[in-house]
């Protein structure tokens, strides 16, 4: 198939940006979506021009570093897919595909389509942790825990923190990538020395990097690739203010 693609190009963090409109040719469908950028990459450093720049490291939908919106939704048309895992076949021919980065004032744009998200790396270091005894590895038993709790502790552990929630939200929230990161630990007995701290102190984290608040329009779990459902946020509501109310810990100290 042969595409138009309307890319977003975007020299550094300072420069304005435009769309650029390139031309892909001889696209099978059973390409990727990177898989076909990497040809038109290869097209342009033969002619001599600065290859589009883009973020991606696994290409099995674990890492979650593939962030592009395509075709104004987060990771592209295919629901609960990464765009690592997209396929040109979703595609038809003749389609003009407009790409762009993440679009938060807290993911500033590096360079074409690769944004900074260490922002979501600065709200897990204020409390996305446990603490355990070192030693002996303990029994598996040692500490029971219903089915069903350590199920959804698990679907809460497997945001891979991509920042589609933060691309799909009108107010740029990241509040669904933190309630699964404080979710995954509320639940389980070992979270629980922290849990008070943990709350306020990634909360706190997130409104200083300037993400936007929520509005429950479910867009973020509507196009989360992995399915993170909004009651984490619902959990992460009263674990705050459970930790305000009864047992409010200086965060700053």
């Amino acid at each position: 198939m042969n595409l138009t693609l309307k890319v977003w190009r975007q020299t550094n963090i300072k420069d304005k940006g435009q769309f650029v409109t390139y031309q892909a040719n001889d696209i099978a469908d059973d390409m990727s979506f990177l898989e076909m950028l990497d040809i038109v990459n290869d097209d342009l450093t033969r002619k001599g021009e600065d290859p589009i720049y883009f973020d991606h490291d696994c290409r099995e939908g674990i890492c979650g570093m593939c962030s592009l919106v395509i075709n104004g939704r987060p990771h592209g048309p295919e629901y609960g897919t990464t765009t690592c895992q997209l396929h040109m076949r979703s595609f038809h021919d003749g389609q003009t595909i407009v790409i762009e980065p993440w679009r938060a004032a807290a993911f500033p744009v590096l360079k074409d389509l690769a944004v900074d998200r260490t922002s979501f790396e600065r709200i897990q270091q204020a409390g996305g942790y446990v603490n355990v005894n070192t030693g002996g590895v303990p029994d598996a038993n040692s500490i029971p825990i219903p089915k069903r709790i350590a199920d959804e502790a698990f679907e809460s552990a497997t945001c891979i923190g991509c920042g589609a929630c933060v691309a799909a939200c009108k107010n740029a929230s990241a509040m669904l990538f933190v309630s699964a990161k404080i979710s995954q630990f509320a639940l389980l007995p070992q979270g629980q020395t922290e849990r008070y701290e943990r709350a306020q102190s990634m909360v706190d984290q997130m409104d200083a990097e300037g993400f936007g608040n929520c509005t429950n329009t479910g867009a973020c779990e509507a196009e989360c690739p992995v399915g993170i459902k909004m009651t984490n946020i619902a959990r992460m509501n009263r674990e705050y203010f459970t930790a305000k109310l009864f047992r409010e810990e200086d965060v700053h100290n």
